[in-house]
């Protein structure tokens, strides 16, 4: 395994549960074949920069944080803006009694689904 795969598993496999996405579907996604995703999943292989990037725009992770899960920058600490809670953290904290599993799933599906056209809009204008 790289030493960067050791980050860009998980980062992954949550992208892909967070889309509801398969791995050739997101492979698909982002312009890369199913077996480079299959090899990015088993830590046989780690995305180039330039798959890093499209990683990045498409989940609505910052490309930093792609980069160095990747292991291309190495020792690169988090910024703030990555500190952040994921929406699901967030609205469990701020909203404890007044959203249920559902209502935050809705929310995060909404999310997903805005994400993916303005990720759609932009692959369709370059």
């Amino acid at each position: 395994m790289k030493t960067g795969n050791k980050e860009m598993i998980p980062l992954l496999k949550e992208v892909m549960r967070r889309r509801g996405r398969k791995p050739s579907q997101f492979a698909k996604d982002i312009g890369v074949s199913h077996a480079t995703v299959s090899r990015w999943l088993h830590g046989l292989d780690t995305p180039k920069p330039a798959s890093c990037e499209k990683f990045a725009e498409y989940s609505g992770e910052p490309l930093v944080k792609v980069m160095a899960a990747a292991g291309y920058m190495p020792g690169v600490e988090a910024t703030p803006a990555d500190r952040l809670p994921e929406f699901r953290e967030y609205a469990q904290l701020k909203y404890p009694e007044d959203l249920d599993e559902d209502l935050v799933q809705v929310l995060e599906d909404l999310i997903e689904r805005r994400r993916q056209r303005r990720w759609t809009a932009e692959s369709k204008e370059a």
